[in-house]
């Protein structure tokens, strides 16, 4: 997480949930300066301190996990009932060591449940999850791939890439719930025509530094 105070209520009260079920559960701060992590830290979770970046948040969380079965969440997604039931589910039928959920993004505008159906059958059709879907994987093989790449952006898609390797995700047609803010606080064609963009040119070979900056 990063600053996340106004979403912070209710991601504890779904986290308290899967504490209860025994899960580990880690928060892991960037470098927050609007008082979430004391938040976090006051209603009894464990919080991590790491430099700022969703690739090195994730991987500095991976390293402190004990659990052989990971699940990375952004503090503005949220996951189904019986998620963690349905992992395990996913994982046994499937065979594969990870997978993600489909996702809906919260918002009133009508295009946000077209652009989450499309997210969601392109998932299907390449085997990419983006960050959103909530992503788990076997300790293993994270491991195997070296956890995510050090880099500011595209890290949900070049581990994908690499995890690919091993397996085709177990895609779970349960929905995780995702912040539509972005997309309110630039605009829908807007959004959707830099992401697409940014990743054209990550896939013809653009440095995700370079491409960080248009993000930004």
């Amino acid at each position: 997480m990063l600053n996340e105070t106004p979403e912070l209520p209710r991601l504890l009260r779904r986290l308290s949930l899967l504490k209860q079920q025994g899960c580990e559960v880690l928060i892991v701060d960037g470098g927050s300066n609007d008082g979430c992590n004391e938040l976090a830290r006051q209603a009894g979770f464990q919080v991590l301190f790491s430099p700022c970046g969703r690739a090195r948040q994730m991987n500095h969380g991976a390293a402190h996990a004990t659990g052989q079965m990971l699940l990375f969440l952004h503090a503005d997604t949220s996951l189904p009932e019986g998620a963690i039931i349905t992992i395990r589910r996913a994982i046994q039928l499937s065979g594969a060591p990870w997978g993600r959920f489909d996702v809906t993004i919260d918002g009133a505008h009508p295009m946000l449940r077209v652009v989450a159906k499309l997210m969601n059958l392109r998932s299907r059709w390449t085997g990419i999850a983006t960050g959103d879907q909530a992503i788990f994987v076997t300790r293993k093989a994270f491991t195997a791939v070296g956890g995510y790449p050090d880099q500011p952006l595209m890290e949900d898609i070049e581990l994908s890439r690499r995890l690919l390797k091993c397996a085709h995700p177990a895609c779970i047609a349960d929905t995780v719930q995702t912040s539509g803010r972005r997309w309110g606080r630039h605009g829908i064609w807007r959004t959707i025509l830099l992401m697409w963009r940014l990743r054209w040119a990550y896939w013809r070979g653009a440095p995700a530094d370079r491409l960080a900056q248009l993000y930004q």
